[in-house]
């Protein structure tokens, strides 16, 4: 790699800049030279030829924007002279070729996990709180002061006793500015329970108060997270009155699993004496729960039984050309290995649909894919907005300039291989292979989305650093440069930095990706996002969400 500048695809007619530029350098690359007219910061890009307004400009070898007015070869890109622009799409019979990666290094590979009755395997083993409605999460609130600090699952509180210190000195008399902060030397509580990864509550804002199709939505989002495999069992907490109720759930529930055995233990709080009754008794059965599953024990599945969602969020002009594309080649090693890997964010494919549409392996799943494309786009048009307004400022500031360019390079973490399914929010996965998940954008509705549809590991790339998880799904924090790696260690878990600097290839760094993946599945790494109880969750209303 031209450890300048980078030409994704021989079709494109712009460069990346893979450091900063400077106005009057000049840039060779192949066989052509480039005097730059502007400063280019690391990640934008300067078009390679003199372009008048409505000309096309192309990544990734797609359609990604037009220019605005004339432009000057060597300029750099900007939100001012280039707009978001698509080609259309549609259904075509289309023969699409695909050669699975070489996997020999991992065909033998197995990793421990948690073994369920219908025959799926858990990467953790989690205890599950969910309320049916937003008016139970206070209680759930106490009830996880209770579990996570008499059990071993607290975070250690660093900073409570860094505010100890501050009020210490202010009634001392003291400047809190002489105050340091240091974290706690008090070692880790031991878990009660060695086979328990973890004890997750699914607070939310819903269950009431918003549309029955609202509710509808949650109840069998709620009951996906139930029979997820790496939930050993639940309490259900309800308050009795609410649009969704306990009948709902159960209903949700064994519609997706008619066999559903694992232990659930139901909670209404109207037919209850006092709150105090409804915690004490929600506590003891669940203390009676984990000690059931916590016989259970981790052993040998081939990685075929992995189910491994894929996201960025925090992008940054780096995404599509090294954390992307290394996690896409990772996909694709777990899709010829006969695994499944879910790809969400339909608002991040604007751009490359056509591509989507030509990899579907039949009609049928082309056109579902068309159908829910369409309609979301169309719902974000009905309130002024659209898939065209995506990037945030901080894709835009480092390099993301359209929604398009966003796209093309988000698309990559979702490899090559064939498009075996599409599914709608909440759908699960039953297909080997690549499936499409419809969510957001949104970076935690996506993450609960792809949970939903039974993702066991999501590996989330991003730019800029995000600080965020799952409940239910180990989450594994790939950062796109060494500079975000080394800034944010304490939220990243593989730096894939080495492709931008040209030490390691794309295929290299997927490997790596893999190999760590094998281990956080059985247990002996534990992903930043873990360690921090990153559990976040929010269900999405089918609203407009980017």
């Amino acid at each position: 790699m031209n450890n300048l500048v980078l030409q994704i695809n021989a079709a494109d007619n712009v460069l990346v800049a893979l450091q900063d530029l400077s106005k009057g350098d000049v840039i060779s690359h192949l066989d052509r030279t480039y005097k730059l007219v502007d400063d280019i910061p690391a990640k934008h890009k300067f078009f390679m030829q003199d372009m008048n307004a409505g000309e096309e400009v192309l990544m990734y070898g797609v359609l990604v924007g037009k220019v605005q007015f004339s432009v000057k070869l060597g300029e750099r890109m900007s939100t001012e002279n280039t707009k978001h622009a698509a080609e259309p799409f549609a259904y075509r019979p289309f023969d699409y070729q695909w050669e699975a990666p070489n996997v020999e290094r991992f065909t033998d590979r197995k990793f421990n996990g948690y073994h369920r009755s219908d025959g799926k395997v858990g990467t953790a083993n989690y205890w599950l709180f969910i309320p049916t409605v937003f008016c139970e999460n206070r209680n759930l609130d106490i009830i996880k002061e209770s579990l996570h600090s008499g059990l071993g699952y607290a975070v250690d509180d660093k900073y409570k006793s860094y505010t100890t210190k501050l009020v210490e000195a202010l009634e001392s008399g003291e400047s809190i500015n002489e105050v340091s902060f240091e974290p706690s030397k008090t070692p880790q509580a031991k878990r009660v329970f060695k086979n328990v990864d973890g004890i997750k509550f699914l607070n939310h804002s819903g269950g009431c108060g918003g549309t029955r199709q609202d509710s509808d939505t949650l109840s069998k989002l709620l009951s996906a997270y139930a029979d997820h495999p790496n939930v050993g069992g639940i309490t259900l907490l309800s308050l009795g009155c609410q649009h969704l109720q306990v009948a709902d759930f159960k209903r949700d529930l064994l519609s997706r699993n008619p066999k559903f055995d694992k232990p659930l233990f139901v909670f209404e709080q109207q037919k209850t004496q006092s709150e105090e009754q409804l915690i004490q008794q929600a506590i003891k059965n669940t203390f009676e729960g984990l000690i059931a599953i916590n016989e259970q024990e981790r052993k040998p599945a081939g990685l075929d039984k992995l189910c491994v969602g894929v996201k960025c969020g925090g992008s940054d002009g780096f995404s599509g050309i090294s954390a992307n594309p290394a996690v896409g080649y990772c996909a694709d090693l777990l899709v010829g290995l006969g695994a499944k890997v879910l790809s969400a964010e339909f608002p991040e494919l604007c751009g490359v649909e056509q591509e989507m549409i030509d990899r579907s392996v039949d009609q049928a799943t082309a056109e579902k894919f068309i159908k829910l494309m369409t309609e979301y786009d169309a719902l974000a048009h009905q309130v002024g907005s659209g898939f065209y307004m995506n990037p945030s400022p901080g894709n835009i500031k480092d390099g993301l300039i359209t929604d398009a360019i966003k796209s093309a390079g988000a698309a990559r973490k979702a490899g090559s291989s064939p498009v075996v399914d599409v599914l709608d929010y909440t759908e699960p996965a039953t297909k080997a292979g690549l499936s499409l998940v419809c969510t957001p954008g949104n970076d935690v509705e996506a993450t609960t989305g792809k949970a939903a549809s039974g993702a066991t590991l999501i590996l989330f790339t991003t730019g800029l650093g995000t600080p965020t998880g799952n409940p239910v799904c180990p989450t594994i924090k790939v950062a796109t440069n060494s500079g975000l790696a080394m800034r944010m260690s304490d939220i990243i878990d593989i730096d894939t930095g080495a492709i931008i600097k040209g030490e390691k290839s794309i295929n290299q760094m997927g490997e790596d990706i893999l190999e760590y993946c094998i281990k956080v599945a059985s247990g002996e790494e534990i992903p930043k996002a873990v360690q921090l109880n990153q559990d976040d969750f929010i269900p999405w209303k089918r609203g407009v969400s980017l």
